[in-house]
């Protein structure tokens, strides 16, 4: 099978294409931007994820992101999950694979010892939502320039197809939320506001703003906050490896994680810089090293 690339017109010259046109990758202020690209649900397809994928390695080597900005293109959907029509005309082998391959899509972010942001700049439902939960901070935006009933939402509606959520979904929506009210929200096949995603721990919090751009802005400077001279970015980084990792293994292994990434940053400049300001009662001045 084969995907149309989107049109892409008076792109920032800053902005880079992945291979089938379907992620953008922008490196700028120490923030690396992936945006998926197929307004106006942005949903996602296997050349989607080579490109998603494509672009996390980038963001992996790019030495002067420390941070990774993930959104959707436009105003309407961060993502609407996996691409319907595809599913429909692909054979059961295929969507294994496609399936699989997401998977380590995801795991690879979850994974990259930098912090990751989703911004949820829309609708975030089906694997837009398994997308979102892979990140380590979801920032939703709360549309003040729309009515009530134009806010994004966001669930896990894979019931209504007669299948269940399968990019990773089932496993890291329980880990958030707890077993009783995963399979509540996934059985249910309903869609919730982002308010209730606050309340329920989905969401890190939400932004206010009368329009996409105002929030990614707004993103962009809490992103900022976590980037160097401000914050020890590495020390941010394997803090999230920490627990990604540690969360997943027995506690004592989990401990050896810590101790051994803890070694790393004894080992770093940051660390050197971060100890002698506060003897000098000065402010650290940290370069991400």
């Amino acid at each position: 099978m084969t995907a149309s690339a989107p049109a892409h017109q008076n792109k920032p010259a800053g902005v880079q294409r992945m291979p089938h046109g379907l992620v953008e990758y922008e490196s700028k202020g120490g923030i690396a931007t992936l945006t998926m690209t197929d307004p106006p649900a942005n949903t996602y397809t296997h050349e989607m994820m080579v490109d998603l994928d494509l672009a996390i390695l980038k963001a992996r080597f790019d030495d002067e992101a420390h941070v990774i900005v993930l959104r959707g293109a436009g105003d309407k959907f961060f993502s609407a999950g996996a691409n319907i029509k595809m599913l429909a005309s692909v054979t059961p082998r295929f969507k294994y694979f496609f399936c699989l391959h997401a998977n380590e899509t995801l795991n690879r972010l979850e994974q990259t010892p930098k912090l990751v942001i989703a911004a949820l700049n829309g609708h975030t439902v089906g694997g837009g939502l398994e997308i979102a939960m892979a990140a380590d901070l979801r920032i939703g935006w709360k549309n003040t320039g729309a009515g009530k009933e134009k806010q994004p939402m966001l669930g896990l509606p894979e019931v209504n197809l007669g299948v269940l959520p399968g990019t990773g979904g089932t496993q890291r929506l329980v880990r958030i939320v707890g077993k009783s009210r995963a399979i509540d929200m996934m059985t249910s096949g309903l869609n919730y506001t982002f308010a209730q995603g606050i309340e329920w721990g989905i969401l890190t919090q939400t932004v206010e703003a009368p329009s996409a751009e105002e929030f990614m802005a707004k993103v962009y400077a809490l992103a900022a906050e976590y980037c160097p001279p401000n914050k020890a970015s590495k020390a941010v980084g394997l803090i999230k490896r920490s627990c990604q990792s540690g969360a997943e293994v027995p506690f004592e292994s989990a401990l050896a994680i810590e101790r051994e990434l803890q070694q790393q940053l004894f080992q770093s400049e940051d660390a050197k810089e971060g100890l002698t300001a506060y003897n000098a009662k000065r402010k650290p001045q940290f370069k991400g090293k």
